[in-house]
């Protein structure tokens, strides 16, 4: 079988890749139009990819296609409908990097909230030394105990920091955006109720038409003003331009961001204008990207491939 790796690097050149064992591969360090994936994968009986374009257009000449997998679980750039009209299996990996998300999401949680930048700035620039008091608080911050954590996103991700924040003490309240989950160890609210009385808001959902623009500005009117948005879920489930505004007002306190809408980010994204880290801080879409947990990328790939090869689906989507 011909194997087409499209974006080899997303999960990063310091983690081995090597499918030779499975088939006759080629690999490309990064791939991003439609057109590029066309001309790469015409002849393929297996793709793999991350973020490039998978759909009737970077497909509709490549006859051979058996089997699309993603360096990912999420799947938002596969047309999974065109290719299951096609009979083609799209397989995720699942699970690989909900540790990883968990902990980042803590991570932007304390720094915004705990003012770290403030107050490491505070002692290297020297302030610190010069005071003849031991410690420093004048920027105020807040104990996570007592505290109300919503959730959009009761997946496994979700779950686990739900399980988290109550260990930190806090009640854990979510919302469904399709109405159908199961989840029956925290309470469920309408999505009014987990805007007004969030004071963390974090994001685990995909990417859908219901949760796009999901947080927009009258999202946002209905947050605390002490309230703290972390996203580690997709850029455009928050209106980025939205989340300026509420910023800059004082809507909310302060977001935490892992992913934006167009990434890399955008000279236009007015985000990238807020240099105050107490109140935002971005990271460059890294929240799954542990060592562990791309090697377990990799790896969970290859047992999907293997799976096809014995006559089996594994973690199909569109099957």
């Amino acid at each position: 079988m011909k194997i087409v790796v499209l974006e080899r690097n997303s999960v990063g050149t310091d983690i081995p890749v090597d499918y030779s064992d499975l088939g006759e591969v080629t690999y490309y360090e990064n791939t991003v139009t439609a057109e590029e994936v066309a001309e790469r994968v015409k002849d393929a009986d297996i793709i793999v990819t991350n973020k490039a374009p998978i759909n009737e257009v970077s497909l509709k000449d490549a006859p051979n296609v058996k089997l699309v997998c993603v360096f990912a679980t999420g799947y938002d750039t596969v047309d999974i409908i065109y290719c299951k009209s096609r009979g083609i299996p799209v397989c995720n990996v699942v699970d690989y990097s909900t540790a990883m998300v968990a902990q980042h999401t803590f991570a932007l949680a304390f720094y915004v909230s705990q003012k770290l930048r403030h107050y490491d700035n505070y002692v290297k620039s020297g302030a610190y030394a010069a005071q003849s008091r031991f410690s420093n608080f004048d920027v105020p911050f807040n104990e996570l105990e007592g505290k109300i954590w919503g959730i959009i996103g009761m997946g496994n991700i979700g779950r686990r920091v739900a399980k988290i924040a109550e260990s930190f003490g806090c009640k854990v309240i979510f919302h469904s955006v399709t109405g159908r989950s199961k989840v029956t160890e925290y309470e469920q609210v309408d999505f009014d109720t987990l805007l007004t009385e969030s004071d963390y808001l974090s994001l685990h959902c995909p990417l859908t038409d219901i949760t796009r623009n999901l947080i927009d500005a009258k999202a946002l009117s209905k947050m605390k003003k002490s309230a703290i948005l972390i996203n580690v879920a997709r850029g455009a489930v928050v209106n980025n331009s939205d989340l300026y505004e509420a910023l800059e007002a004082g809507t909310i306190a302060g977001a935490g961001l892992d992913v934006v809408e167009k990434e890399p980010i955008t000279e236009d994204n007015p985000l990238g204008k807020i240099m105050d880290s107490n109140k935002l801080v971005i990271t460059p879409h890294l929240a799954w990207a542990s060592v562990e947990a791309r090697t377990r990328c990799v790896e969970g790939v290859r047992l999907n491939i293997e799976a096809y090869q014995r006559g089996e689906l594994r973690n199909a989507v569109n099957m």
